[in-house]
């Protein structure tokens, strides 16, 4: 299906090949487009967005300005462009999962309002082909990947003839995730040397501002905040107790998504019975996000599933994910008060 596209609409969705066609074939390397005045400005434009990208989502502008001109096109498409490779040369695969999850939900926010012509047009350009009511189970598992809500677990769904029902709200958060899964599918890119030590005090200022922004929302790691399963299985590994698989990732994942570095890490598990450091290296740096894909700590509802959600408190009961306990408890900046655990295990 083809339809036509407006000028703006290059910037609404530059990962379009035909945002892409519209820049056309430049004859100045990337050194040089970045020496050039519209170069600093289609700079300046990509720290905007990666920007964006790192400040938490309620604080993000919901009204964007789309230039409607060629040359305020090109400046757009051409920051988007930046902004992959400015990501790329940090070598921070938690920058790059930041900018897919941004470009994604900004490129949502225009499709909903987009006719339903064009609206399935962008989505069979991503590989979403009719954005019916149903999707195959494989095309339908990866999208889901990074999606923790009990209600997208393939077993919560109807199958039928390999296909995924979904329903028409369904598929719109799902095209939502689409965007986001064939951004991270490209990057990081090949950036060459020269372009990165061009790029530097980019690349370094957004270090910065990533740190910042981590150190805001959780701060220093404090163990006395972490929630009851996960001071669990800590305790299990401290007394020389084995934790199943569930347990192990659970917990690296937590640890990592609050700030802790691989090698305290690995070093926390060293207390196993078992412990391997060629194998608790790979498994630490994969679910981290070496291996491509940065993994979030299991929700409340998985935990219970997997058996490992123990001596749940009040606080647990208002809250769907270890990861909100921890903010809680830090904002709070006290630990459970006496009489407050309930002292039950779930499983």
């Amino acid at each position: 299906m083809r339809v036509a596209l407006e000028l703006k609409d290059f910037a609404k969705y530059p990962f379009l090949k035909e945002s892409q066609q519209f820049m056309g074939r430049n004859a100045d390397s990337i050194e040089e487009f970045l020496r050039s005045n519209s170069g600093k400005i289609a700079l300046r434009h990509a720290m905007d967005r990666i920007r964006a990208a790192l400040r938490p989502s309620g604080q993000r502008d919901r009204e964007e300005d789309l230039p409607s001109d060629g040359l305020g096109v090109k400046i757009s498409v051409s920051g988007y462009v930046l902004a992959r490779i400015i990501v790329s040369c940090a070598g921070d695969r938690s920058l790059v999962e930041r900018l897919a999850r941004y470009e994604a939900q900004r490129a949502f926010r225009f499709l909903i309002d987009e006719e339903e012509e064009k609206r399935l047009f962008v989505a069979g350009s991503i590989g979403m082909n009719g954005a019916g009511s149903d999707l195959p189970v494989i095309q339908y598992v990866e999208i889901v990947a990074g999606l923790h809500e009990e209600r997208w677990r393939l077993v919560n769904r109807d199958v039928e003839s390999g296909q995924v029902r979904i329903t028409p709200a369904e598929m719109n958060e799902l095209l939502r995730e689409q965007v986001r899964v064939i951004l991270l599918r490209q990057l990081p890119l090949r950036v060459p040397e020269t372009v990165c030590s061009l790029l530097q005090p980019q690349t370094e200022e957004i270090r910065g501002i990533f740190q910042q922004t981590m150190l805001e929302q959780f701060g220093a790691v404090e163990e006395d905040a972490f929630p009851p399963c996960m001071q669990a299985l800590i305790a299990a590994l401290t007394g020389g107790t084995n934790i199943p698989h569930a347990g192990r990732f659970a917990l690296t994942a937590f640890l990592h998504n609050i700030g802790m570095a691989p090698a305290d890490i690995i070093a926390l598990f060293c207390r196993a019975p078992d412990f391997d450091l060629g194998k608790t290296q790979y498994q630490v740096e994969h679910i981290s996000g070496r291996g491509g894909t940065e993994y979030t700590a299991p929700s409340c509802a998985a935990m219970r599933t997997y058996g490992i959600c123990v001596h749940s408190d009040r606080l647990c009961e208002k809250i769907n994910h270890p990861l909100n306990y921890y903010r809680i408890r830090k904002k709070k900046g006290k630990k459970p008060e006496p009489g407050e655990s309930t002292g039950t295990s779930q499983s």
